[in-house]
């Protein structure tokens, strides 16, 4: 193929795909909005009308995690082996709807207990699954802006659900004969089936197989992945199903990863009490929801242009640890005064650490990019071992005594946990390059099985220009 008639392909196929590939944003938009709606219901009389203490509900926000955390590793093992991960996705997408239209119809501590804990087993195969769909199209110079992109749902979801939560709790309290927060259940629940069904025909599947594009254009993404790294972005015949999981077991860099990235989960644990923290201001709920909204917003645009900068530079450590420091000023802030316009501000920084967090996905990613059975498990272990985070962090943030000050310095010491990891982790990356530059090729591929599955058969194919490549070119993401 020439190379501007293959510029013209390629052009095509990623104005196709980010065109399709948007609907993982409103998908993500209803994950969060479904999940974190508890908060919100909050200050409008669920903890009262459902007899919850203060424990109590912070068990029912933990138990989702713990669903969460149980299927995301098998989850992924099967949608790395389905020919139609989009029909996969459309499915787990329409049952968490009608789950989380139960959450309206509860009446007591047990059922919303075993509400929340389903409705995570099964929202857990959507943020694995959709970063692995992602991994399978973008290169490691693309795949920063779009996980962005992705994850701008999950903070357009945080303004959204305090927008959409301040219009149906204030209007919507009596209407025939139902308690405002039912009505906020039933409402988003109904729009997350009805956008599930859109998702099988619209969402990708594979490079291989993906219907809406030309075969032309399905080679080109294939050759893509193959020149990014060295290899076809392919399993083995021979592999068997739960060979990545071996094979992530045996890396030690998933292990540092998964502790860091569980500390940075506790540090970003505010989000799920943002309106609770909004509501120190000291101002009434609905004032208190829409306040709750343009911190989130900044957040989305901060995130875009660190993941576009990170992308742009190849650099991933200090594109994650600093906006962990700005969000660590937002925390000495809160914990500092009690002047409203300050703290206020703190709230737009604390938003802001976020940025990291999308970076951090797609250093995993490119830290393990071949073969793909292992990608899809250590994004799926390090994911959902990090949820951990959210469960202690739903006890963190019960200790409301001066505006949430002890909470604060918690995360706060957190956040420190994940810089060390995070220089951890780059130390061991950078061991690699020199293993790598210095011509140790074998040794450091056969001990990490991180660019190939098989050493042998890179060695093997003499005269491939394309295995010269991978040897002298490839470097991992500091």
């Amino acid at each position: 193929m020439q190379p501007d008639h293959r510029a013209r392909v390629e052009k095509s196929l990623k104005r196709k795909l980010d065109a399709r590939c948007a609907l993982f944003v409103l998908i993500y938009i209803m994950n969060y909005l479904d999940r974190n709606n508890l908060a919100a219901a909050r200050l409008k009389g669920l903890q009262a009308d459902l007899r919850l203490d203060d424990t109590q509900y912070a068990t029912c926000l933990s138990i989702l995690y713990v669903g969460y955390i149980l299927m995301q590793v098998p989850s992924n093992i099967l949608i790395n082996r389905i020919a139609r991960p989009s029909w996969y996705i459309s499915a787990v997408m329409l049952i968490w709807g009608m789950i989380s239209t139960l959450s309206g119809s509860v009446h007591n501590f047990a059922g919303m207990v075993s509400i929340r804990f389903f409705l995570g087993f099964v929202e857990a195969a959507f943020l694995p699954g959709a970063l692995l769909i992602l991994s399978k199209w973008y290169t490691r110079r693309e795949l920063t802006v779009r996980n962005a992109i992705l994850f701008c749902g999950n903070l357009i979801s945080n303004a959204f659900s305090a927008l959409i939560g301040a219009g149906v709790l204030s209007n919507m309290d009596g209407v025939l004969g139902h308690a405002a927060w039912r009505w906020l259940f039933w409402i988003e629940g109904a729009i997350t089936m009805a956008i599930a069904i859109s998702a099988a025909f619209i969402l990708p599947d594979l490079p291989t197989n993906s219907r809406g594009f030309s075969q032309e254009e399905l080679l080109v993404a294939q050759y893509r992945m193959t020149e990014d790294v060295g290899e076809a972005d392919t399993d083995s015949a021979e592999q068997r199903t739960f060979d990545g999981l071996i094979m992530v077991l045996k890396d030690i860099k998933v292990y540092v990863m998964m502790l860091t990235f569980t500390a940075y989960v506790v540090g970003l644990s505010f989000n799920a009490y943002f309106p609770s923290l909004t509501q120190t201001l000291g101002f009434g709920y609905v004032p208190t929801l829409l306040m709750s909204s343009p911190p989130w917003v900044f957040a989305c645009l901060i995130s875009l242009l660190n993941a576009w900068h990170s992308d742009k530079t190849q650099e991933k450590f200090f594109h994650i640890t600093g906006p962990i420091c700005v969000g660590i000023v937002g925390f000495v802030i809160s914990m500092a005064t009690g002047n409203i316009a300050a703290r206020y501000v703190a709230l737009f920084l604390q938003a802001s650490s976020y940025a990291g967090f999308i970076v951090f996905y797609s250093w995993i990613s490119s830290s393990f990019p071949r073969p793909p059975a292992k990608r899809a498990v250590a994004l799926a272990m390090i994911n959902a071992f990090s949820q951990l985070g959210n469960v202690a962090g739903a006890y963190v943030w019960g200790m409301e005594a001066n505006g949430f000050r002890k909470s604060y310095g918690i995360v706060t010491s957190m956040f420190g946990v994940t810089i060390i990891g995070c220089w951890i982790v780059r130390m061991m990356l950078a061991r690699l390059n020199k293993k790598l530059a210095q011509g140790e090729i074998s040794a450091a591929w056969e001990q990490h099985a991180d660019v190939a599955a098989r050493t042998a058969e890179i060695e093997g194919r003499s005269g491939d220009p394309m295995a010269a490549e991978v040897k002298v070119g490839f470097r991992y993401l500091l």
